[in-house]
C-alpha cells in the first residue's frame, strides 16, 4: 500500500491576517503498485500535452483553470482512492493546536491516518515537507510513535519528500486544493475540480 499525502490551505490561525479558514489533509492511496506507476505516467503525459517543461512542478493554486482540469481527467479514471481531513480553524480551541504550526500540522496528518476504518495499514507513506533535519526526525518519530502498536502497524514507512521530484505528491495537493475549493462556496468553480475525482473519494472527514 503507497499513501501520499499533501495538504491545502495553512496551519496557521490568523484568519484576520490572510490565515485560510479551513485545512486540508488529503491522502491519495494506492492499492496497486502498478497503479502508481500508471499515474505516474499519466501526469508526465498530460505534462507533455500541455507543453509544459519536465520538471514543471503542477500546484494546484499555480494552476490555471484548464490545467487543473486536464490534470485530474488524466488520472481518474486509475484506480486510486482519496482520504481527506477538513479542519474548519474556528472548531480548533487547543491553545497548543492554534499557537503552534507544526503542532497543528503534525496533529492533523495523524488523524487522517489513524482514523481510516482500517482501511490503512502496513502503508508506505510520503509526505511533501521539508523544514530542518530536527523536526523531520522529530515529525517522523511521531507519527510512528502514534500510529503503530503491537496490534496495528499503518505506517511500514514514512518519508518527507520533496515534492518538485514527485510526481505523485504533486497528485495530492491537485487533489487536497480541488477538495478544499469546494468548501470556498463563493469563488464560481468552487465544485467544478472535486466533481471529476468525487468517485475516487472514499472518505471526507470533516473534523468536529
Amino acid at each position: 500500500m503507497l499513501v501520499f499525502i499533501d495538504d491545502s490551505g495553512d496551519p496557521g490561525f490568523k484568519i484576520d491576517k490572510g490565515s485560510s479558514e479551513v485545512f486540508v489533509i488529503s491522502l491519495v492511496i494506492f492499492d496497486d503498485d502498478f497503479e502508481a506507476e500508471k499515474a505516474a505516467l499519466a501526469i508526465k503525459n498530460v505534462r507533455r500535452e500541455l507543453h509544459f517543461p519536465d520538471d514543471m512542478e503542477f500546484k494546484f493554486f499555480k494552476s490555471r483553470d484548464q490545467v487543473k482540469k486536464e490534470f485530474l481527467m488524466a488520472v481518474a479514471g486509475i484506480h486510486f482512492r482519496v482520504r481527506s481531513l477538513v479542519v474548519r480553524k474556528s472548531l480548533i480551541h487547543s491553545p497548543e493546536l492554534r499557537t503552534n504550526k507544526k503542532s497543528f500540522y503534525a496533529y492533523a496528518i495523524k488523524m487522517a491516518l489513524r482514523y481510516s476504518g482500517n482501511t490503512i495499514l502496513e502503508a508506505k507513506v510520503k509526505i511533501d515537507g521539508s523544514g530542518d533535519r530536527t523536526f523531520r526526525r522529530e515529525f517522523l518519530s511521531y507519527l510512528r510513535r502514534e500510529l503503530n502498536s503491537k496490534d496495528r502497524r499503518i505506517v511500514q514507512s514514512c518519508k518527507l519528500v520533496d515534492s518538485r521530484e514527485n510526481v505523485l505528491i504533486q497528485m495530492a495537493d491537485m487533489i487536497a486544493g480541488s477538495i478544499r475549493r469546494s468548501y470556498d462556496t463563493a469563488k464560481s468553480d468552487s465544485g467544478a475540480y472535486k466533481k471529476i475525482i468525487r468517485h475516487r473519494i472514499e472518505d471526507e472527514w470533516q473534523f468536529q
